[in-house]
C-alpha cells in the first residue's frame, strides 16, 4: 500500500528536545517524534493522543487510510499537536519503508517508535482447528511487523546516539493459552525479538523495551470471547503514561525486559537495577542439577 498524502498541522522539521525541559506535564515529550502503528484505533490511538497531549509530534501509521486520518486528524484538533498520517501495512516492506521516509520528511527523525499493531486470532479454537492462512497473518502482523518497522527506523536513532522501541507485549507473552495460539506465538517471539535487538543497540544510546498494557477496553479486546463479561479494564492513561515515561529515558536500565502497566509503576522501576535475565524469557530448572536449568553461552551457563 502507497502511504498517504498526510495531513499534517503546523510546517518544517520538528526541533531537537532541550535536555532541561521537563519530564512530565504537558510539555514533558515537547521536541521528541514518535511514530505509533496501529494508531487509527484502540491502545494505538490513546497512545497518539496522549503522546501528543505531551508535546510529542506523533505520526500514526495504519492500514485503513480513512480511517487513520480522521484519528490524526482528531489527535491534532484535541491536542493541538503536530499530527501525520501515513497509511501502511506494516508487513508490507516498500510500504513500510516508504511510511518511515515519509515521516523522516516530514518531521526530521524517529525519536520513539511503538509497535502496536497487530491481529489477534479469529476464533478460540486449538491450534489444529484454526485457519492457516489467518493464524499465519496474526504472527506476521505482531513479528514482521515490528521487525520491519524497528528495521526501518533503529538505523537513524543509531546515527543520532539516541531512540527508543517500545513493542506492546500481553500477559499470553509469557503463558501460552490453547485458544489462542497464533497471538501466544507472536507476542512470545516479539519478547525475544526485543531481547534480541536490546543487546545488539547496547552501548549505543538506543533502547528496546517490552510492555504489557494489561486489559485494555478495545475493539479487539471486546472481541475476544475470553474477555466477555471482564470489568476490571487497564485505563489507557496508565498506558500512555508508562510509553511516556520510556520514551524519556526515565527506565533505560530496562531495556530488553517485559514490564506491564499496572504490576510495575515507572517510579519503583527508576531505583532498580535488572540482574541477568531479571524479565525476560528463560527456562525454569527443574532442580539444581537441571543442565539447562542456566542459559549457555559459548559452552558456558550464566
Amino acid at each position: 500500500m502507497t502511504p498517504s498524502s498526510p495531513p499534517l498541522a503546523g510546517s518544517g522539521r520538528v526541533p531537537e528536545r532541550g535536555s532541561g525541559e521537563p519530564l512530565d506535564g504537558a510539555a514533558g515529550l515537547a521536541g521528541t517524534v514518535a511514530l505509533v502503528t496501529g494508531a487509527s484505533t484502540g491502545i494505538g490511538r490513546a497512545l497518539a493522543e496522549g503522546l501528543a497531549a505531551r508535546g510529542a509530534a506523533v505520526a500514526g501509521l495504519a492500514r485503513g487510510e480513512d480511517r487513520l486520518r480522521t484519528a490524526m486528524d482528531e489527535v491534532a484538533a484535541a491536542t493541538g499537536g503536530r499530527t501525520l498520517a501515513v497509511a501502511a501495512d506494516v508487513t508490507d516492506r516498500q510500504a513500510v519503508d516508504a511510511a518511515v521516509a515519509r515521516v523522516t520528511e516530514q518531521f526530521g527523525r524517529v525519536d520513539l517508535l511503538v509497535n502496536n499493531a497487530g491481529l489477534v486470532d479469529a476464533a478460540e479454537v486449538p491450534v489444529w482447528e484454526a485457519d492457516p492462512d489467518q493464524w499465519w497473518d496474526v504472527v506476521a502482523s505482531h513479528i514482521r511487523g515490528a521487525f520491519l518497522v524497528t528495521r526501518a527506523v533503529v538505523p537513524g536513532m543509531l546515527a543520532r546516539g539516541s531512540g527508543r522501541v517500545v513493542s506492546l507485549a500481553s500477559g499470553m507473552s509469557v503463558r501460552g493459552r490453547a485458544e489462542y495460539s497464533a497471538y501466544c506465538t507472536a507476542k512470545t517471539g516479539l519478547m525475544r525479538f526485543t531481547e534480541t535487538l536490546a543487546a545488539a543497540l547496547e552501548g549505543s544510546g538506543v533502547h528496546a523495551f517490552d510492555l504489557s498494557p494489561g486489559v485494555v477496553d478495545t475493539p479487539m479486546t471486546r472481541s475476544m470471547p475470553v474477555w466477555q463479561g471482564y470489568d476490571e479494564w487497564t485505563p489507557p492513561e496508565q498506558v500512555v503514561g508508562f510509553v511516556a515515561a520510556l520514551a524519556a529515558g526515565e527506565l533505560d536500565a530496562w531495556s530488553g525486559r517485559l514490564m506491564r502497566v499496572g504490576a510495575d509503576e515507572p517510579d519503583v522501576l527508576r531505583g532498580l537495577t535488572p540482574g541477568d535475565g531479571v524479565r525476560q524469557l528463560r527456562l525454569r530448572p527443574y532442580g539444581e542439577d537441571d543442565p539447562l536449568g542456566g542459559t549457555p553461552v559459548f559452552g558456558r551457563r550464566t
